[in-house]
């Protein structure tokens, strides 16, 4: 039992890298079986859980020492972060009232083709009327509620990683 409990910080990241996976797999078959295509905002949440997946594959083969391994969980964290963040607009987003939303906005591909990155970025995490809409639920919860949740989890297994790596032996 002790060679599986406390899991090594080797064992946390293959299994936040297969969480990250399962995720994106999830908004992928959401998107190509029931044709949910994903919003500016649900690009960007895909992209942080990414972010965190890949940092976790690179911890994982890397394989680092303390310093690494608290290194590499702040940098799952602030990905983590950033996807609570947006998820946690998106849900906002969908909880106002029909005249509140915010009217819908031009297309990615046109936004990064015609205005400045940063003002691009703006507009992407700013979100528009097609990132109100709520397609599909799961236990009355939509795509970004759930995505809010995992991010929260993400982070906190991240914050475990980080605070485990700086305590030292008690004997």
């Amino acid at each position: 039992m002790t060679k599986y409990f406390p899991p090594s910080s080797h064992q946390v990241n293959i299994l936040i890298v297969l969480a990250c996976s399962g995720l994106i797999a999830t908004a992928l078959f959401l998107q190509q079986s029931l044709g949910l295509h994903p919003c500016p905002l649900c690009i960007t949440q895909r992209i942080c859980v990414m972010a965190v997946g890949v940092v976790a594959l690179i911890a994982a083969i890397h394989n680092p020492g303390k310093t690494g391994l608290r290194v590499y969980a702040l940098l799952q964290s602030l990905a983590a972060l950033t996807g609570i963040a947006v998820a946690g607009r998106h849900v906002w987003i969908q909880s106002l009232p029909e005249d509140q939303v915010p009217a819908c906005g031009p297309g990615l591909q046109y936004m990064f083709e015609n205005f400045p990155l940063m003002n691009a970025l703006k507009l992407l995490l700013r979100g528009d009327g097609n990132c109100a809409v709520i397609d599909w639920t799961f236990l009355g919860l939509s795509i970004p509620a759930w995505v809010l949740i995992c991010c929260i989890g993400l982070l906190a297994l991240n914050v475990w990683q980080f605070l485990r790596a700086g305590l030292r032996p008690l004997i």
